[in-house]
């Protein structure tokens, strides 16, 4: 293959340690159990895993809560099984990253119990403080359903502190040189241990300036780009993906000149992908590509069907947001603060054409691909647990009790009904050559031939139909066009005379003529090389 960075081009995938495995019965997944594990990732094709926060934690948000950032929740093991983890997964040629929270803490961690039992603490300004609840007003509350003030009094400091999430969560203060000399230790420890690099959470709030919405500002730049020429200095290879769930010409400035993050999340994609499927039309994901810019050569998109929040609708209009809970969302149980909490199987009606036709646009669109784990076998979704922990039920390994996840009593209630573990699992579909899992695995294998789909480019192809997207995907000679009929009907579509000749055809492996016309079954799928 050619020279361009490994994350280019590498499919990612999304794990949750406590839902994966566990390897002590103790019902709840493990680092050793993750370990275990690595074949089955190897198998599907992965070339990255990011893992979500495994720090000591009291979990009132999943781990983004940290009480200690030198340490793993004994829950999922020791540092000592993190090492054999990295070393494991490396030796299979899979890379690992982990979430770095950089822009709060958890109530319970010492910096904050420190901060708030003494005015003279050296803690005390680790984070925000305020006499008042009335500054910074132009900030919006992210978690909308739960949070009506991003101020909370706290009793024994006699002050205000800051978060932009949960009330449990005090926002860090960025503004001290101490708390940004700590995260660059924080991200040292780790490095050394030998992971590959960081999803960095939260990165636009990291700084507050009255009159200011308090996010995306100069100074959060400025700091981030202190950390990527740390990274670059002592840790070349390593990559810095950001987290910032914005439109994408507000993220471009997070690329900076290819000297911030390496890569970024392309939130607003995401949702657009699922209008395109319920309308049967492609306009949506073309319009959001067309306002999506050039990003420097060094950088990458990041794109996804799920992950482990909810379907995130701030990156829509209040119509669009309210025509996709009434078409996404028609049980209230499935709506979350600005979004739907839902995993992709039971989005998709469970419609296997759908579920290979919006994978198709995951690993054909710009960018490089993250699954969230269990979305390769078409998991479902339990409703009937609280907040987000619906999609991050126990994976689900085979129809025996617990789903062979455990051998004890599993943390969560598992996924009921028509796509539990007793008809959905990882142990029927490996072997089963017309399987989900088997059709995910193939996307993943010709993408990874392909450089065209490592770059960030693409060209639509009007093809006179706006039920099927078409677009060529193109890096040197390797030239792909890719057509998805995004409707449940047949389409005819004609071929510009430009793009009409000679193709390989990807999934058929054989050669195919394209002449003007061509029509194609509903919800399918093309990946045509041009034969040169």
């Amino acid at each position: 293959m050619n020279n361009e960075p490994w994350y280019k081009n590498a499919v990612f995938y999304e794990i949750s340690v406590r839902a994966f495995k566990d390897s002590n019965s103790d019902g709840r997944g493990d680092l050793r159990g993750l370990t275990e594990k690595l074949d089955y990732l190897q198998t599907l094709g992965v070339d990255c895993i990011w893992i979500m926060p495994i720090y000591p934690s009291p979990l009132n948000d999943d781990g983004y809560d940290i009480a200690d950032y030198y340490n793993i929740d004994p829950a999922y093991g020791n540092l000592d099984d993190l090492k054999e983890l990295i070393s494991a997964a490396h030796a299979r040629n899979i890379r690992l990253v982990m979430d770095l929270v950089l822009n709060h803490t958890s109530d319970a961690h010492p910096w904050f119990q420190a901060a708030r039992s003494d005015k003279n603490s050296p803690y005390r300004d680790y984070y925000v403080w305020s006499d008042t609840d009335q500054k910074y007003k132009d900030a919006r509350i992210i978690f909308v359903d739960t949070e009506t003030s991003n101020w909370t009094w706290d009793e024994q400091a006699g002050q205000y502190f800051w978060h932009r999430f949960y009330s449990s969560q005090p926002d860090l203060n960025f503004d001290n040189p101490k708390v940004q000399e700590e995260m660059l230790n924080v991200a040292r420890f780790w490095l050394d241990l030998g992971i590959d690099g960081f999803r960095a959470d939260a990165v636009p709030y990291l700084f507050e300036r009255e009159g200011t919405n308090c996010e995306n500002l100069p100074e959060t730049h400025v700091y981030l780009k202190k950390l990527r020429a740390f990274m670059d200095q002592h840790y070349p290879e390593r990559i810095l993906l950001c987290e910032a769930n914005q439109y994408p010409e507000d993220v471009r400035p997070y690329f900076g000149d290819g000297d911030q993050f390496h890569m970024g999340f392309h939130f607003p994609i995401m949702p657009r992908i699922y209008m395109a499927l319920k309308k049967g039309r492609f306009e949506d994901v073309a319009e959001i590509m067309r306002r999506t810019p050039p990003i420097p050569e060094n950088c990458q998109w990041c794109t996804f069907l799920r992950n482990h929040d909810e379907l995130t609708l701030e990156m829509v209009t209040e119509e669009e947001r309210q025509w996709m809970w009434e078409q996404y969302a028609p049980d209230p149980r499935m709506k979350l603060n600005l979004g739907i909490r839902r995993r992709l199987a039971p989005l998709l009606d469970n419609d296997r054409r759908k579920l290979e036709l919006a994978n198709s646009l995951l690993f054909t669109l710009p960018g490089a691909p993250i699954i969230y784990y269990g979305d390769e076998i078409g998991m479902g979704d339990n409703l009937d647990l609280f907040d987000r922990n619906g999609v991050r039920t126990p994976m689900q390994w085979d129809d025996s009790p617990n789903a062979g996840f455990t051998d004890g009593t599993p943390f969560s209630e598992l996924v009921k009904g028509r796509l539990g573990y007793q008809r959905i699992n990882v142990a029927s579909q490996v072997n089963d050559p017309d399987s989900l899992f088997r059709s995910v695995k193939r996307m993943i294998a010709l993408r990874k031939k392909h450089e065209a789909f490592g770059s960030s480019s693409m060209e639509w192809v009007d093809a006179g139909n706006p039920h099927v997207a078409a677009y060529i995907r193109q890096h040197g000679a390797d030239t792909m066009l890719i057509l998805n009929n995004l409707s449940d009907a047949a389409q005819c579509i004609r071929i510009p005379q430009e793009h009409q000749g000679s193709y390989l055809d990807l999934f058929a492996a054989h050669q195919t003529t394209i002449a003007n016309e061509l029509t194609f079954p509903p919800y399918s799928y093309l990946w045509l090389q041009k034969h040169t």
